[in-house]
C-alpha cells in the first residue's frame, strides 16, 4: 500500500484541544473493546472508548457475523450435547442477550455448537454494559495519530466531523482489530502467511422463510449438507450461476422465519487476495459482495425448499473481516500450540474452536476434538512499546492459529484479560510485560472465567 502513509507518530503534544485525560483509552468497540472498557470501568478506572461507527459490535454487528463462536467443545461422540468451556465476560454478555431475547439456543455447527445473536440487541447490550461501568464513549471517532514519549504511549490524536483533538491516557488498549494504534506508532506487525490473509465475506439475512420446510431439507446442522454443495457445483458448471464458494453456512436467527447466511467468498476480480486495510480492496469487496449476495439469494429461492418466497432483508454494514494486521508480540500463538491443544499456566482463554480457514472455494476446518488450547498472555503484548496492550483479532498469532483464535467468545475474553492486566498495571505501577500471565488469569477466574 505504497499510496498511503500509515505511521503518524507525535513525539510531543500537538497543538490540539485535549478532549479527555483518562486512566484507560480503549480503541475500538467490538467484542474485545466492549469487554475491556466495561471491566476497566467496573474496577474504578476512568475509561474512554472510541469507535468509528455509531454503535458497538465490530465484526459481530457491522460485519453481521452474527454468532458467538468458540464457547463449546467439539466432539465426534454420537450422543454429544453442548458442553460450554468458555465463560467469564463471554457468558455474561450471552446471558444479557438471552434476557432480551437476543440470542438463540445452541445450534449444531459441524462437530460443535454456536449461538446466533440479534445484531440490534447486541448493540443495546453493549450500550448497557458501558453505561453501567461509567465509560465515556465517543462514537463516530477514529484514531489518526499516536502521541509518544520515547517508547511510552501517552495518548492519541482522534478525528471526527467536529475536527481533531487529543485523548491522553495512562494506558491504551488497542482493540481496533487492525492494530490501528500500534501500527501508527511504528510498532511491528505482519499480514497472515507472508501477506496472504483470509477472505472477507459479505453476510446477509434472508426473510420470509418457511422454516419447517427449510429445516426438513437442510437439516439441523448449520453447515450445509453435501446435496447443497453438489447442487451449487452443478449449477456453476451449467453456467446458470456463479457462486464461488461451494460450502455455505446458514443459521436460523432469533427472528421468526429468518436465516443468516454465510456464503460469499470475496477475492479480487483479477484473482488476488483482498486486503481490506487498503480501501481499494475494501471497496471491491463491498461492491462484489453485494452482487454475490444476490446470486446466493437467487439460488436459495430457486433450489432450497422453504425459501421460495424469501427475500434479502439486509447485508452487513461492511464485509465480515476475518484478518488484517497481527502484532509481533512478546509471545506468538503458534500453529503447533493449536493443533496440540497446549495448556499453559499463563493462558488467558480456552479455545476449543477449529482452525477455520477461509482461503478457497471450500472453507477448511481442522477440528479440536474433546479438547482446547490456551492463548498465552504474552500474545497480547506488543514486542516494542510501553503502556499498551492489544485485544481482539490483532493478537500475535500465526496464520492458521489465528483462524481458530479470532472468534467472538475468545475476543470477549482477550478484552477481559487486557482489562485485568491494565488494572494491575495501574494499581501496581507495572509495565504490561512485567505482569505475570498467571496473575491476570487469577483475576479473570475471580470474575467468572474458567480454566
Amino acid at each position: 500500500m505504497k499510496e498511503w502513509k500509515l505511521e503518524s507518530r507525535f513525539d510531543h503534544l500537538p497543538d490540539l484541544p485535549v478532549l479527555r485525560e483518562v486512566d484507560v483509552l480503549v480503541v475500538g468497540g467490538g467484542s474485545a473493546g466492549v469487554a475491556a472498557a466495561t471491566v476497566c470501568g467496573r474496577n474504578g478506572l476512568s475509561t474512554a472508548l472510541i469507535e468509528k461507527y455509531g454503535f458497538c459490535g465490530g465484526a459481530a454487528v457491522a460485519g453481521l457475523s452474527g454468532t458467538i463462536c468458540g464457547m463449546f467443545m467439539a466432539s465426534d461422540k454420537e450422543d454429544r450435547q453442548p458442553e460450554q468451556v468458555v465463560f467469564g465476560f463471554t457468558e455474561e454478555f450471552r446471558n444479557r442477550l438471552s434476557k432480551r431475547g437476543g440470542v438463540t439456543e445452541p445450534q449444531i455447527y459441524g462437530k460443535t455448537y454456536t449461538v446466533t445473536h440479534d445484531p440490534l440487541v447486541w448493540r443495546e447490550v453493549a450500550d448497557e454494559c458501558l453505561e453501567e461501568a461509567g465509560v465515556d464513549v465517543f462514537f463516530h471517532t477514529t484514531v489518526t495519530g499516536v502521541i509518544m514519549d520515547g517508547d511510552k504511549y501517552k495518548g492519541v490524536v482522534v478525528q471526527s466531523n467536529a475536527g481533531q483533538a487529543v485523548i491522553l491516557a495512562k494506558r491504551i488498549i488497542d482493540a481496533s482489530g487492525d492494530a490501528a494504534v500500534v501500527s501508527r506508532a511504528g510498532g511491528a506487525y505482519f499480514f497472515g502467511d507472508n501477506g496472504v490473509i483470509q477472505n472477507p465475506t459479505m453476510f446477509f439475512r434472508l426473510g420470509n422463510v418457511e422454516m419447517d420446510s427449510y429445516l426438513d431439507f437442510f437439516g439441523e446442522d448449520t453447515i450445509c449438507p453435501a446435496k447443497v454443495t453438489e447442487k451449487i457445483l452443478e449449477l456453476n458448471a451449467s453456467g446458470e450461476y456463479q457462486m464461488p464458494r461451494h460450502k455455505i453456512w446458514i443459521f436460523p436467527t432469533t427472528r421468526p422465519n429468518e436465516l443468516m447466511v454465510n456464503a460469499t467468498r470475496l477475492a479480487g476480480q483479477d484473482g488476488r487476495v483482498l486486503n481490506v486495510i487498503d480501501p481499494v480492496d475494501f471497496t471491491e469487496a463491498e461492491v462484489f459482495g453485494r452482487k454475490q449476495v444476490r446470486e446466493y439469494a437467487r439460488f436459495l429461492k430457486a433450489h432450497v425448499p422453504g425459501c421460495e418466497n424469501s427475500y434479502v432483508v439486509d447485508t452487513g454494514v461492511e464485509v465480515g473481516i476475518r484478518q488484517t494486521r497481527s502484532i509481533e508480540g512478546v509471545e506468538k500463538l503458534t500453529n503447533e500450540d493449536v493443533v496440540n491443544c497446549r495448556k499453559r499456566p499463563d493462558g488467558i482463554v480456552r479455545t476449543p474452536w477449529p482452525i477455520e480457514l477461509h482461503s478457497g472455494t471450500k472453507p477448511k476446518l481442522h477440528w479440536l476434538l474433546d479438547d482446547w488450547y490456551e492463548v498465552p498472555y504474552g500474545a497480547l503484548i506488543p514486542a516494542q512499546g510501553e503502556n499498551i496492550i492489544v485485544a481482539g483479532r490483532c493478537l500475535s498469532a500465526e496464520h492458521e492459529a489465528l483462524a481458530s483464535a479470532r472468534v467472538t467468545a475468545q475476543t470477549f475474553e482477550y478484552g477481559h484479560a487486557a482489562a485485568h492486566a491494565t488494572v494491575i498495571s495501574i494499581q501496581e505501577e507495572k509495565g504490561f510485560r512485567d505482569i505475570r500471565g498467571e496473575d491476570v488469569r487469577e483475576k479473570m477466574i475471580q470474575a467468572g472465567s474458567r480454566f
